[in-house]
This record gives structure tokens, sequence and C-alpha cells, in this order.
């Protein structure tokens, strides 16, 4: 399983020693830059964490980098030694390192790092480090709060309550109601998907797991029991997908899969949009059969006529499943921890290696 944020990550240290230069010898603070949408620094970065930056590097916090082809761009990749890089941050090919001879690290302060490094990167030997187990936390913790929710029936006793506005037996109504010995099927085993795994060890539930790539004795460590797809779906009283966003995986809940899930059970997606047959699984929901929770779809806002807007079995958010408000924060502090153990010439505690990143989500 992906390993926590090291002990005592975000606890006030001192600045350490510069990173050694290449004779050995202790050299000036690296140049870094930062490289991501313009206004996302002041979300994502507090006052604290930017003077630790500022500490350990020498950085402009003025000088985000949203184009590396301007020549105002190049200019500040020429003496770039790491890029801290976030949402929006262009491709780092072989245009760019050409630009940036003294690049040597890359260090994310979002999620998957497919979109902006590159063959060229591994080819130069970059050092790349990813603190998307910030972006996965918060996206576990909506998941697991979606899980005991659904289990909980809180939709379906919302509206009955609203409508009766009465006393009423809701034990009898409800008798299957509850977390206790209900079902929840995971799909893949990402980063995502194991922290889910793990936030649900302490409540009294049988997690299936569906990932190809999982030997069941793994699944079983995880806390979980390796089943194919089709048995997840039939066995599952809540289905969660988390499983990448690959040519492969498109429709990977199609409509026979989303037909075998039990009546009334849930399904969350935080996932991607286009893992779920939309039209199947729309089609499902205005019937009232299953209910879910989505915080993804295609297009990523759907029409304003959509029924998924309304339905009272459908918990819709537009895709804040994943960092949001000061939960930036927890990024940048983490992305700064990786800063701080490369100036002091130590090695990254969450680095990226190329043939992980395909499966990352």
């Amino acid at each position: 399983m992906t390993a926590p944020a090291p002990a005592g990550s975000y606890e006030e240290e001192p600045t350490p020693a510069p990173r050694p230069s290449a004779a050995g010898e202790p050299g000036p603070r690296p140049r870094a830059v930062l490289a991501m949408h313009r206004d996302l620094p002041a979300r994502l970065i507090d006052t604290h964490t930017m003077a630790r930056l500022a500490a350990l590097t020498d950085i402009d916090p003025a000088v985000v980098l949203d184009d590396f082809t301007t020549a105002a761009a190049r200019q500040e990749l020429a003496g770039a030694e790491v890029i801290v890089s976030g949402w929006g941050c262009p491709p780092i090919d072989a245009d760019t390192l050409a630009a940036a001879p003294r690049l040597r690290a890359v260090v994310h302060a979002a999620g998957s790092v497919k979109h902006h490094i590159t063959a060229a990167c591994w080819e130069r030997g970059i050092e790349v480090a990813s603190v998307a187990w910030a972006n996965a936390l918060p996206v576990a913790e909506y998941t697991v709060a979606a899980v005991l929710g659904a289990n909980k029936r809180l939709l379906r006793i919302r509206e009955d309550y609203r409508a009766r506005r009465a006393p009423h037996d809701w034990q009898s109504a409800y008798a299957r109601a509850g977390n206790y010995r209900r079902t929840v099927g995971i799909v893949g085993a990402s980063l995502i998907g194991r922290r889910v795994m793990d936030l649900l060890r302490p409540y009294d539930l049988d997690l299936l797991l569906y990932d190809p790539y999982v030997e069941p004795a793994e699944a079983v460590r995880l806390g979980a029991r390796s089943v194919t797809l089709d048995e997840l779906c039939a066995g599952g009283d809540v289905v969660s997908v988390h499983a990448p966003e690959l040519p492969e995986t498109r429709h990977l809940l199609d409509g026979r899969r989303l037909a075998l899930m039990r009546d009334d059970s849930t399904l969350i997606n935080t996932s991607r949009g286009s893992l779920v047959d939309q039209d199947a699984l729309t089609a499902e929901l205005v019937s009232g059969r299953l209910n879910a929770v989505i915080d993804v779809t295609v297009p990523e806002v759907l029409p304003a006529a959509s029924p998924l807007y309304d339905l009272p079995n459908v918990v819709l958010t537009p895709h804040i499943a994943g960092s949001l408000g000061g939960e930036l924060h927890r990024m940048a502090a983490a992305a700064v921890d990786e800063v701080a153990l490369w100036t002091a010439g130590r090695p990254f505690a969450h680095p990226v290696a190329k043939e992980a990143i395909s499966r990352t989500a």
C-alpha cells in the first residue's frame, strides 16, 4: 500500500543544509520555479509553506510558468534546477529540457504526472516526486462518507421523511439499512482505492476487490477478497470505482454490468466519467432501481436538462472529491517536504517511477 506522509511531515523543521554540489561541497540554494496555472499558487500555497520553500530554494514566488515557449519562460528555465509543478504545468518535453540545462528534479503538487512528465525526462534522468497521496486522501474520505451514507439509506430516508413529516416505523421500513455486514466492492486498487480500503478497515464491512493486477493474497493483505468484476457488481451493496482512465477501462461498467447490481444498491464514481456507461447508468437511476454518488461525468459539466441534477436517489457533485479549499494546502506542504529532502541530498519520500505512471488514478 502507498505509504502515508512521513511522520512529522507538517511540523516546523530547521532549514536543511544546502544540497551538495557536483564536487561534493555545499552549494548555494538551488534555483526553483513554479509551473502551473497562473492563479493556482494563491490557492495552493499558504504563506507559511511559501516561506519554507523560499528558505530551501532560490525562487521568485511571483513567477509562475504556464507556457514554456515564451522568451520570459526560457529565461527562467535556463537557471532552474527544480520545478515545482501543479495542475496546468505544460509538458516537460525535449524542447523544454533543452532550454533547462540545469534541471534535475520535478516535484508535482497535484495528482498524476502523466500529463507533463515525458519520455525525455526519463531519458535525461530527471528525478520526479509526486504528492498524489495528498490529493488521494480527500477523495478517499469523500468515498468513505458516501459508502457509510449509502448503506444507512440516507437519501431514501430523507425523501421519505420529507414526504411524511410525521411519526413512522423507520426500523420496519428500513430493516436492511446500516453498515453492519454490508458488502462494498472496490473497482481498482489504485492509490485512492487502496486508501479507501484502509479507511474502511475499522467498520464491520465485507470488502470485494476487482483489479487484474492484484493477486488474491495481496487483496487479502489489503483487507478484501479478490473477485471478478461481474461478481463484484452482483455482490456489492455499494460499488465504488477507483480504476485509472485508460482506453481499456472505457465503459468498464457498461449496461450489462450495471444490470448485475442489486436492486437499491449504490454506485460511487470518483474516478473518471468515462469508466461508466453514463446513458445506461442514467436509465437505471431514472427507473429508481439504483442509487448513485457521482463526482465525475461526461461531459464534465452535464447539460442543464440532465435528470441527474434532480433525481432524489442521486448525489451529483462537480468533481470536488479531490483537494478542495484548505485541502489544497496539504499538497503544497507535502511538496515542500519533498523539496526539503532533495535539497538535503536525500531521496524523495514519494518518488515516481516511469512504469508506475499508467496505473495512477
